[in-house]
């Protein structure tokens, strides 16, 4: 005869020859971008999603390589650390309106878009722009700020001088890998000497890449990889990551991917958000 004895849940039993509290396995709603460990094969992903299969409900886990797996849901997962019972997410016919934006603003619906402000914010290219219109963006429609792409800031001081600053119209500029010391602290402060006092501000973040502004558990890493001097840095971190590397292209999927896993101004680094908020304070004060 067959005996169990570890029970239903392989989390939640008491050892047999040990005298420590039992961890049980408390509820979790298995949530698109939550990333789970399956403890009796190891596989570490991010949840895509829910369905059914077989007459049960299954999730579908991406791992960092991007394969996918199936497990039942149930017992057997971790969440940080700790035994979680994956459970299916609850579906809402009628979604209340959220209270919150992704910044963390007060919500304000039904309100329409401000006529465009005579002062801009910039940044410096692409990503950092999709990533600013996924968290701030509510908040700037309101608002009436544009965000436009500076294309990098070795020609700030050009752009500001074709732009024209000025009382009223200000442009506040958010800057990758602003430390000092750094050639892009030099044009920073040049091109702010070369404006009219008061109307540019320019800020940035530490981070060689806006990516590293993504807090590295939303894709599964405790730590964004170093990369050596000499390898450029996307391609670089895509090979540690084991993502495909080759193309331009395997870099826009990857941003992408990246950029799903941000829901909120939680998911984002405080030295990005900091920046970004006194930027917005900036182009919008009287």
């Amino acid at each position: 005869m067959n005996h169990d004895r570890y029970g239903s849940d392989v989390l939640g039993g008491t050892p047999t020859t040990h005298h420590r509290a039992p961890r049980t396995s408390r509820p979790q709603a298995a949530e698109h971008g939550l990333v789970v460990e399956e403890v009796t094969t190891g596989w570490v992903g991010a949840v895509m999603r829910v369905e059914k299969s077989g007459g049960q409900h299954v999730v579908v886990l991406e791992d960092r390589a991007g394969r996918t797996r199936t497990f039942p849901l149930g017992p057997g997962f971790w969440v940080d650390g700790e035994p979680v019972l994956l459970t299916a997410p609850v579906r809402r016919t009628a979604p209340a309106a959220p209270t919150r934006t992704a910044s963390g603003s007060v919500a304000v619906h039904d309100a329409r878009a401000r006529v465009a402000r005579a002062s801009r914010i910039w940044v410096e290219g692409k990503h950092d722009a999709e990533l600013v219109e996924k968290v701030w963006g509510d908040d700037l429609r309101l608002e009436g700020v544009v965000v436009e792409l500076l294309d990098g800031v070795d020609n700030l001081t050009d752009a500001l001088r074709d732009f024209g600053p000025g009382p009223g119209r200000r442009v506040g500029v958010l800057v990758d890998h602003l430390v000092p010391g750094s050639k892009e602290s030099r044009i920073a402060a040049e091109a702010t000497r070369s404006a009219p006092a008061g109307s540019v501000l320019v800020l940035g973040h530490p981070y060689v890449d806006v990516w590293q502004a993504v807090r590295p558990k939303r894709i599964g890493l405790r730590a964004w990889p170093t990369i050596e001097r000499g390898t450029e840095w996307k391609h670089g971190i895509l090979r540690e990551l084991g993502w495909p590397a080759d193309e331009q292209a395997d870099v826009a999927r990857a941003w992408q991917r990246i950029l799903r896993s941000v829901r909120s101004y939680a998911d984002l680094e405080p030295t990005l958000l900091g920046r970004v908020e006194e930027l917005i304070d900036f182009v919008t004060a009287p």
